[in-house]
């Protein structure tokens, strides 16, 4: 996984956000064991506070669980790992029209690359 990390966010909020994108990806199943707080420090260079912290932020979004004494699981409600999947989305939709609007493109316009882009990814 890509742990670089930006300075414009706190580390644990891209922490959360990576293991999010992680887990409505696939790249950790419905269910499945995550790796431990000090894996994921070791992994992502970070202290294990933060990792801590964003594996807590997980939990409380629901995304994942905590056994006791077996560590943190991937969550088996599917509904929950869509609607986090369909808010990055949106997020990043959002974002795109933003950017085209400061680019000044019209929703024409838009559209139109939308669509050659789809065309272009057919083809190969």
């Amino acid at each position: 996984m890509d742990w670089n990390f930006r300075n414009d966010q706190p580390i644990y909020s891209q922490l959360t956000q990576r293991l999010t994108e992680a887990i409505v990806s696939g790249i950790y199943a419905p269910g499945e064991k995550l790796p431990s707080v000090r894996e994921l420090a070791v992994e992502a260079g970070v202290n294990p506070n933060t990792v801590q912290r964003a594996l807590s932020e997980l939990e409380r979004d629901g995304l994942v669980f905590s056994q006791r004494t077996a560590g943190r699981f991937v969550t088996e409600n599917e509904n929950m790992i869509t609607n986090a999947k369909l808010r990055i989305a949106d997020e990043r939709v959002e974002e795109f029209l933003h950017s085209m609007k400061t680019l000044g493109c019209t929703r024409d316009e838009v559209i139109s690359l939308i669509q050659g882009a789809k065309e272009e990814e057919e083809e190969t």
